[in-house]
């Protein structure tokens, strides 16, 4: 991996904390493949098993090639792709050959599905005795919800996502953002980073059950538990600071900013500076009366923002240390993304892995995989010959690439 250039596709493999670590990913959609990529850029080595249509995030919008979407591109990056038929005998007897070389295992199947398969915990643990399982889906295995589908939209609603925006008084929208997913998917790779160093410990693996509602009302509830975690209740939930609907970037004399001042001296110079002396009341006095009227202080804000430009508003709050920022857009963000070149599909821009190890730096070694790229090559080195992988393939239990 390149000391300048991170994010370029590392030709000497990886060199993360995970090296050495082999996972079996049987997810889709974005929840596991965003732990399963997350998990491989810190170096494991990571089997995609996919069905003959491709993972659903191959086809989440426009990309170089239809079975290759933007968004695939960098969360297919680090993994080997397999096409396995895993109704078949043959298809689920490929893939517990390869689970039982794996120290984890990462699926989102829902329990009635997985056993379906005959690819619960307890048949790869037959396998492979020390195997991390993970199994992450909507809702507790325990639970009368078990084995229903769900999916951001619908984890975001049980999770009171909505309900916070109501609060604010909006309607009761969802965040525009894959945040049930994403935060599962973090939630997976803590899960199996944990499963793992006990195994370290003790030689024994574990099955780990993530579900994406406890995941994600965990998160929301951080802050918006608030005064009504004890009991009985001090007030209803919700965090006021955070609710309030003038929580938002400022306008400016032409444009947008987000002042953010955090103590009641910020709040005075910024008023002082737009010529609004009259707003550094006694709300200002101290922490807990700041928070009490944090509603009308953000709206205050937005009055006395307008009274600058953006840049002015940037330099000021630079030279007095106050939290400030420009408002990007996505496109904005996108373009500051590194180029690489992916030796498929050309050229694209590389999400840089989000964390800095001094030792064990996490690297792209592998691009995002075309559809059962790796096929011949993962069985191959789990033993079938050569007449094996082409039986498989022919009666359709194997798919490879086209040639």
């Amino acid at each position: 991996m390149s000391e300048t250039d991170p994010a370029k596709t590392d030709p000497d493999g990886p060199t993360g904390p995970l090296d050495g670590i082999r996972i079996i990913d049987l997810s889709s959609v974005v929840m596991g493949p965003y732990a399963t990529q997350t998990l491989g850029d810190m170096g494991a080595d990571v089997i995609a098993v996919e069905d003959r249509n491709g993972d659903i995030n191959r086809s989440m919008g426009k990309g170089p090639e239809p079975n290759i979407s933007g968004v695939a591109l960098n969360l297919m990056r680090n993994k080997r792709s397999i096409v396995l038929d895993l109704k078949q005998p043959d298809g689920r007897q490929a893939f517990l050959d390869l689970a039982a070389g794996c120290d984890v295992m990462v699926t989102n199947l829902r329990p009635g599905p997985l056993g379906r398969l005959g690819l619960t915990y307890e048949d790869v643990r037959r396998v492979r005795t020390d195997v991390v399982f993970c199994q992450a889906h909507g809702f507790p295995s325990d639970g009368p919800n078990a084995d229903a589908p769900a999916y951001d939209d619908i984890i975001q609603s049980a999770s009171g996502v909505p309900d916070l925006f109501q609060r604010q008084g909006f309607e009761p929208i969802l965040l525009p953002t894959l945040v049930a997913d994403k935060v599962a998917g973090l939630t997976i790779v803590n899960a199996v980073l944990g499963g793992l160093f006990h195994r370290s410990r003790t030689g024994r693996g574990q099955f780990i059950e993530v579900p994406m509602i406890d995941a994600v009302r965990s998160f929301v509830l951080v802050e918006h538990g608030s005064s009504a975690v004890p009991e009985p209740k001090l007030d209803s939930a919700g965090h006021r600071r955070i609710l309030t609907p003038h929580r938002r970037p400022q306008p400016t004399h032409d444009g947008l900013v987000h002042l953010m001042p955090y103590s009641g001296e910020h709040y005075r110079k910024l008023f002082v500076e737009a010529g609004r002396p009259e707003f550094a009341d006694d709300r200002l006095s101290d922490r807990a009366t700041r928070y009490a009227n944090s509603d009308g202080l953000y709206r205050d804000l937005a009055i006395a923002s307008t009274e600058r430009r953006t840049d002015e508003w940037l330099a000021f709050c630079e030279t007095e240390g106050i939290p400030c920022t420009a408002v990007a857009t996505l496109d904005e963000l996108v373009d500051e993304l590194p180029l690489d070149e992916h030796p498929l599909f050309g050229t694209h821009r590389v999400i840089p892995h989000p964390v800095r190890y001094g030792e064990t730096p996490a690297s792209i070694h592998r691009p995002a995989p075309a559809l059962g790229e790796h096929g011949r090559e993962l069985l191959t080195e789990v033993g079938y010959d050569r007449a094996t992988i082409d039986r498989l393939a022919t009666d359709g239990t194997l798919v490879l690439p086209e040639a």
